[in-house]
């Protein structure tokens, strides 16, 4: 499988440690240890974060080809802070590096050259009107299928946006709590939530073939098929679970593309993303063995 991620290149700074993320970076990390091949086009600035990002980056493996050097703009951070379960907010300051990607002939070429089959984005990078229109003119110049990782993050989003972005994508992944934030934007509150009802409206409007929500400790719930189907998470202590979501993304899209039975790339899934949210940082060391470990235990 061969994707290419676009967006964001940030340090999670938690405190007076920081961690190298961003949610196509981390996606990526783990596309890679899964044994396919992922492209991060992103922007870093020209200042000791940024240089630190490109060698951490080829320290996992990943290739810095498609990562610009923006002189202009700092390298992107975000300020990460947590609560008692381990769940992040984030305080991202704009503009960012990231922000300052440049679309050419020449970039177009080399990634015809690449030819992905998956093109992977969230709304952060595209909450800029460059962003999104530069993510429009790469899916338009090259035939590959979406994979939208919504990511919501405050003062980065709009409905509006959202809505846009999930009309270009194949494959929609969210949480419980964004569904229903969108559910309540689109319907009001006149009209009760359910993941059930959620899922039916989002693909009919968005012509999407797949919505994965994930549930948090619980494991996850796939619309596919008019169908909505829950999958259980697993028991683990959870350090933070930053990174943990987009570990979930690479594996999810991992099994699909070993055309594995639904459930078992949910669970799949559903492991990683236990393993990452059990460790610091969003791209701790992990073994494609403890993804497959029979002992790992179920919440269920």
């Amino acid at each position: 499988m061969r994707v290419l991620s676009i967006g964001e290149i940030l340090w999670d700074v938690f405190g007076d440690r920081e961690f190298l993320g961003g949610a196509p970076l981390n996606f990526s990390v783990s596309v890679q240890r899964l044994g396919n091949s992922a492209t991060v086009l992103s922007a870093v600035g020209n200042d000791p974060r940024g240089q630190r990002a490109l060698e951490a980056m080829r320290s996992q493996g990943l290739s810095t080809s498609f990562v610009q050097i923006s002189a202009g703009t700092a390298t992107g951070a975000a300020l990460v802070t947590t609560d008692e379960s381990g769940n992040a907010s984030f305080v991202i300051p704009r503009p960012a590096a990231f922000d300052a990607v440049e679309v050419d002939h020449t970039l177009i070429d080399q990634i015809n050259l690449l030819q992905p089959q998956w093109v992977y984005f969230g709304t952060l990078a595209q909450s800029v009107e460059q962003g999104e229109q530069r993510l429009i003119r790469l899916l338009k110049t090259h035939p590959a299928k979406g994979f939208y990782d919504i990511n919501l993050r405050r003062g980065h989003w709009s409905l509006s946006l959202v809505q846009r972005l999930s009309s270009l994508a194949s494959i929609i992944k969210m949480n419980d709590i964004e569904a229903e934030e969108l559910w309540h934007l689109t319907q009001g509150t006149a009209l009760p939530f359910s993941l059930e009802a959620f899922c039916s409206f989002w693909a009919s409007v968005h012509g999407c073939d797949l919505i994965c929500i994930t549930l948090g400790s619980e494991g996850c719930a796939v619309w596919e098929n008019n169908t909505l189907q829950s999958f259980p998470g697993f028991q683990v202590q959870v350090v933070d679970t930053v990174g943990a979501g987009d570990a979930f993304a690479a594996g999810f899209l991992h099994g699909l593309e070993q055309r594995w039975p639904i459930a078992k790339t949910a669970m799949f899934a559903n492991r990683l993303g236990a393993i990452v949210a059990s460790r610091s940082g969003a791209t701790p060391e992990w073994s494609l063995v403890e993804c497959t470990d029979t002992d790992f235990v179920s919440t269920q």
